[in-house]
């Protein structure tokens, strides 16, 4: 399926990946514009020679805008829509070094870690078939057991008394019943007694730093020479497959195939979004906040340019993934950042803050649309949910009104307001008689008029 995803999204022009962009974003069309041409430049280069392709790397962007006008979203949806793994990580968790903080080689070895997963979800999807089968047959070997555990000596070399084959006829005809059950799915609510593999437990030590920082995983190494501990848990069958599902499809898996898609995946299709980077910018100090702040700039800048990264999969290079900047840039400006770092995001994009008609169009039109998830969740407690578009655009008033009054953070002010104006109906939802709720210029007034109107509840409330 991802592959599928993949391939299907190797067709697309920049015209149309903004195209899919805009089922879920509302404007920023610069933004979505910059990001489309990113993405098509990698599929551009994936096309080119061998020698060409080592000389053409990424052009990194930076997202400049205040909270809540659509940055990581945009960067987020345009992974998924490609398939590609991703990670967000803010910029104010890295110190430099002799600070307490992460080493920021560790957003690398995450992202890997991502990569690895979707690889591995992938795989665990090609072989479901065989694992249900499998899943059978362990549940099948818990309520009729073979009783060839403790094979006498005798039978070691072939011999089998009269009555071991026919307690083997018995056990077969029985599983024989017992399996057509199973895939009928008479036998779910069935307790059975069943050995579950146990993983070990983490393995760390005093005084030494974090192993994986090292690029070594201590519980794998021990996890090949230490046996698999088992567990008897009783359970209903229906648990017992979505325990044994996963344990079986490892069985499966190749993992040194996983890696290797999976460290090519991160190289050549990684995006890391590198959140608040405004907050590591400006100061020429040489004590005090400042002095970490340029740590983490000129700590973050090999990673930016390209380098390599050791893993506990194998070293990483960094040099094609895309690197994505975000910071909304009130106090300080791009030009703050150290040179070297600014040269390394040479596409710069300004994001427009949100007004009442986006927040109309943000409350509607995008396919997870926040009044459509509302009317969802009412809608599984079999309450009909409606708003007039007069409510929808007292709505949007009071967002927008209440982020150019108390602190603007964007298109995140919808989910408080339209939260505080729904909290009676959630709460009472399973008990209304009426099914069909309505949502009207009078039901907003009401509900918010007075909230609104008191400044101070509004800065606690909304």
């Amino acid at each position: 399926m991802e592959e599928r995803v993949k391939k299907d999204f190797d067709l697309l022009t920049p015209k149309q990946i903004v195209e899919e962009l805009d089922k879920y974003i509302i404007g920023q069309e610069d933004a979505k514009k910059a990001v489309a041409i990113a993405i098509r430049n990698r599929i551009r280069r994936q096309r080119l020679s061998e020698e060409w392709r080592k000389e053409v790397t990424p052009k990194n962007i930076l997202l400049i805008g205040p909270t809540g006008v659509g940055k990581t979203e945009i960067a987020r949806r345009l992974a998924q829509l490609s398939g590609s793994p991703f990670l967000k990580i803010e910029a104010t968790k890295f110190t430099e070094v002799g600070y307490v903080g992460k080493n920021v080689d560790s957003m690398v070895r995450d992202l890997v870690e991502i990569a690895v997963n979707m690889i591995k979800q992938e795989k665990i999807k090609e072989v479901e078939y065989k694992v249900k089968d499998l899943v059978d047959e362990r549940i099948l070997e818990a309520m009729v057991p073979s009783g060839k555990q403790n094979v006498p000596f005798a039978n070691i070399f072939g011999f089998q008394p009269q009555q071991e084959q026919r307690d083997d006829q018995d056990v077969r005809k029985r599983r024989a019943e017992l399996r057509e059950k199973l895939k009928n799915g008479e036998l779910e609510d069935v307790e059975i007694e069943i050995d579950i593999e146990m993983s070990q437990p983490g393995v760390g030590f005093i005084g030494v730093p974090d192993m994986e920082d090292m690029g070594i995983d201590f519980s794998q190494v021990l996890g090949n020479i230490l046996p698999k501990q088992k567990k008897k848990r009783r359970m209903k069958i229906s648990e017992a497959r979505k325990i044994l599902a996963p344990i079986e499809s490892e069985k499966l898996i190749d993992m040194d195939e996983v890696v290797q898609k999976a460290l090519s995946l991160a190289q050549e299709r990684g995006i890391i979004f590198i959140d608040e980077l405004d907050k590591i910018a400006g100061g020429d100090q040489t004590h005090g906040p400042d002095v970490s702040r340029q740590g983490v700039q000129r700590d973050l800048l090999p990673i930016i340019e390209g380098t390599t990264v050791t893993t506990k999969y194998g070293p990483v290079k960094t040099d094609f993934m895309l690197f994505i900047g975000a910071g909304a840039f009130h106090m300080t400006k791009p030009t703050d950042l150290i040179p070297e770092l600014q040269g390394r995001f040479p596409i710069r994009v300004e994001l427009e803050p949100l007004r009442k008609n986006d927040f109309v169009r943000i409350l509607t039109e995008p396919e997870n649309a926040l009044i459509k998830q509302y009317k969802a969740l009412l809608y599984s407690d079999e309450i009909e949910l409606d708003f007039t578009s007069d409510a929808i655009e007292e709505i949007a008033q009071i967002a927008y009104e209440l982020n150019e009054r108390i602190e603007n953070i964007g298109a995140r002010r919808l989910y408080t307001v339209v939260e505080k104006l729904l909290e009676d109906v959630m709460f009472e939802a399973p008990d209304i008689e009426e099914k069909r709720v309505l949502v009207d210029r009078a039901f907003v007034s009401n509900k918010l008029g007075e909230v609104v109107k008191d400044e101070n509840l509004s800065a606690y409330i909304l």
